[in-house]
């Protein structure tokens, strides 16, 4: 199964230097190197945010073109829209991003490789899955 990867993941990655032997990172490597990784839009855009210094965020940006993103639809919004209401009504919080990486997940029957917490909660309410 192919797997989105969030951006928590990709953090520990490229962001952290001192996280290099985090289990997330060797998992990502291997998921790399099977060629299972996928990525949307907006999980780079929160990976690329932030970033402050211009030779750093273009080392990030040529590193991150290798994983093209996956169109995303109006549909994934709408049901992003829907899961946040039904998550919220539950008394879950999440962001939006979160929940459009859900719907995204869902509908191209992707595992989501995440270390946010938040996404066992999720689980509890929404059909996806997550990669251990």
């Amino acid at each position: 199964m192919k797997v989105l990867v969030d951006t928590s993941v990709w953090s520990l990655a490229f962001r952290r230097e001192a996280s290099a032997n985090h289990r997330f990172v060797s998992e990502l490597r291997s998921l790399i190197s099977d060629h299972r990784v996928e990525i949307i839009g907006p999980i780079r855009q929160e990976l690329l945010s932030g970033i402050k210094e211009v030779k750093q965020f273009d080392k990030l940006m040529a590193h991150m073109n290798a994983f093209p993103d996956l169109p995303v639809v109006t549909d994934d919004y709408v049901v992003a829209a829907k899961f946040y209401n039904l998550c919220r009504s539950k008394g879950v919080q999440g962001s939006n991003t979160d929940f459009l990486i859900c719907a995204v997940a869902i509908r191209y029957d992707l595992a989501i490789f995440t270390a946010d917490k938040d996404f066992q909660l999720f689980k509890k309410h929404l059909p996806v899955v997550l990669h251990r």
